[in-house]
């Protein structure tokens, strides 16, 4: 969860110097754009909520977790989605 700190604090320098150019033949995706980055962020840190609940076993803390895991991951999908079809215009 410090990882996930430490992005939101260094967004901007990320996005300009990492996100936002291309990678080999794919071009700059939903992690370039602030909204995507946020996403992503989120993920990282829900990664560690996951962890830090499997390391306490608390059942619904494992729950919790989990299920936002899934959620940002299916906004993460929804995101890359939309900005590749974007870009094939």
């Amino acid at each position: 969860m410090a990882a996930q700190a430490a992005l939101l604090l260094g967004r901007k320098f990320v996005i300009r110097n990492v996100t936002s150019r291309p990678l080999g033949s794919l071009a700059a995706g939903y992690a370039a754009t602030p909204t995507g980055y946020t996403s992503y962020t989120f993920l990282v840190g829900d990664i560690g909520l996951v962890l830090v609940a499997l390391y306490f076993a608390v059942p619904w803390l494992i729950l919790l977790a989990v299920a936002l895991f899934v959620i940002g991951s299916v906004v993460v999908i929804a995101g890359e989605v939309v900005t590749y079809r974007a870009l094939k215009r």
